[in-house]
């Protein structure tokens, strides 16, 4: 079984972040949902009892993999609680998914349960006062459920000693290559920076684009970027930098890697700065680019899109930078349950939760999502997708992980900026060192001594 290495931190991912007016949005939830209750209908004599989910992609129209899969778990769990408890999905679009849920919290119409990354993102809800106490249901009143759960995964989910989520699945970031355009272009898997970027101008010599990238969807490009600043300075600078001791974002490690990301960027497709996260997953999978930097949540999307590429779809861990801090480290995420805490059904969000959690649902995980189970459940590797396996045997060699570096921010507006800065040096808004000059200000005007 994985075990993750996770250490305790304030920051979290927002896909699509509302910047500065969540935390006031939720506050007047609280005060809307006071009066008028949230979720699911309370049932009553032989009633079924309604509760919602909601998701960030259409269930209908989904070409994902693990999309389809949650879909399976919605269906099963209906006709498995048929006339007890029925459970409607709300779904939406990626981009839109964290607008509408902080709009449906205002209203007072909170889903019962609803998916969201761990961090500042998760931080907001629970401060907001949206998330329910997981504590006592996990460890007491489900110590079986619990104790099968991989070691660790529920760090990131603790908030003040209490745990506020549950993970359905597990994910690494890494770089997925069309290996039939590195033979093409007689271009070698890199191990370093350097022989990354000679990759990409043979590859490039060669008549291809060599990477793929979302700048329009600024957390693809900051991914990149996260990996840059932790493999040139370690974790400690960030531990740092968040806390304003020892160094600060004006350290030369992290103007190095903002310096690396600019010098990396040239080699991006000629769109890369409208292109949203599905466009740039789809350049990759339709061959129009050779490498994609994503993390394995992406296997469920590049196989359920074009099932043929599976075959010309290798994956290689982000390179060392030489001279820098450990190579082996690397980027992991979990997709998270919520449950309301206004919800008047507990019960059936409970039985929801588990079944996005129980064998069925993870063995889909890793035999056609090509995701990481959450739980100790044995799947058929020889059904899994190759590039799970390709995951795993670099997972195996990995010496630690650390999230999204705007997951591990000290707050949502942080990360934002962060992301920003990001997008300024790619466009050439900004230099590497006034990218991080803007960081550094926006921490000593926001974070330290606050």
């Amino acid at each position: 079984m994985l075990h993750i290495e996770a250490k305790r931190d304030k920051g979290g991912l927002l896909i699509m972040r509302m910047k500065k007016v969540v935390a006031a949005l939720l506050a007047s939830a609280m005060v809307v949902t006071s009066l008028a209750g949230c979720g699911a209908k309370e049932a009553s004599g032989g009633d079924v009892v309604e509760i919602k989910w909601m998701f960030w992609d259409d269930l209908e129209a989904t070409d994902d993999l693990i999309s389809k899969g949650y879909a399976q778990v919605i269906e099963r769990f209906n006709q498995q609680y048929e006339g007890k408890y029925h459970v409607t999905p709300i779904t939406t679009n990626l981009e839109e998914y964290d607008t509408k849920l902080n709009a449906l919290i205002a209203a007072g119409d909170c889903p019962d349960v609803y998916i969201c990354n761990p961090g500042p993102n998760l931080t907001t809800y629970v401060e907001g006062g949206a998330a329910a106490d997981l504590t006592d249901i996990l460890t007491n009143q489900e110590k079986d459920w619990y104790g099968n759960f991989t070691k660790g995964i529920f760090e990131r989910m603790t908030y003040d000693g209490k745990i506020y989520a549950v993970p359905t699945n597990f994910a690494a970031a890494l770089v997925f290559y069309n290996t039939e355009i590195f033979e093409a272009a007689g271009a070698e898997v890199p191990t370093t920076y350097d022989e990354w970027l000679a990759t990409c101008q043979k590859i490039q010599d060669a008549g291809y684009t060599p990477i793929s990238c979302s700048a329009g969807t600024a957390w693809c490009l900051s991914m990149i970027a996260g990996y840059l600043c932790d493999r040139a300075g370690g974790p400690d600078n960030l531990k740092n930098a968040n806390e304003g001791t020892g160094n600060m974002w004006n350290d030369p490690s992290f103007i190095n890697a903002g310096e690396k990301l600019a010098t990396l960027s040239q080699y991006f497709q000629s769109t890369a700065a409208g292109d949203s996260n599905d466009q740039a997953t789809a350049a990759f999978y339709n061959g129009e680019a050779a490498m994609l930097v994503q993390g394995s949540w992406a296997i469920g999307q590049i196989n359920g899109a074009n099932p043929d590429f599976e075959s010309k779809c290798g994956v290689f861990s982000f390179p060392a930078i030489e001279g820098g801090a450990d190579p082996n480290r690397m980027i992991v995420k979990t997709d998270n349950l919520v449950m309301s805490s206004t919800t008047k059904n507990q019960d059936a969000c409970i039985a929801l939760m588990k079944c996005f959690t129980d064998e069925t649902a993870q063995k889909y995980t890793a035999e056609v999502g090509g995701k990481i189970p959450v739980i100790d459940v044995k799947y058929d590797e020889s059904k899994a997708p190759a590039q799970l396996g390709y995951v795993m045997d670099i997972l195996s060699k990995s010496t630690g992980t650390f999230g999204f570096y705007n997951e591990s921010l000290a707050s949502v507006e942080a990360g934002d900026c962060f992301d920003n800065a990001m997008v300024d040096i790619f466009l050439g808004n900004q230099t590497p060192e006034e990218a991080f000059a803007t960081v550094q200000k926006f921490y000593e005007e926001n974070v330290y001594n606050k």
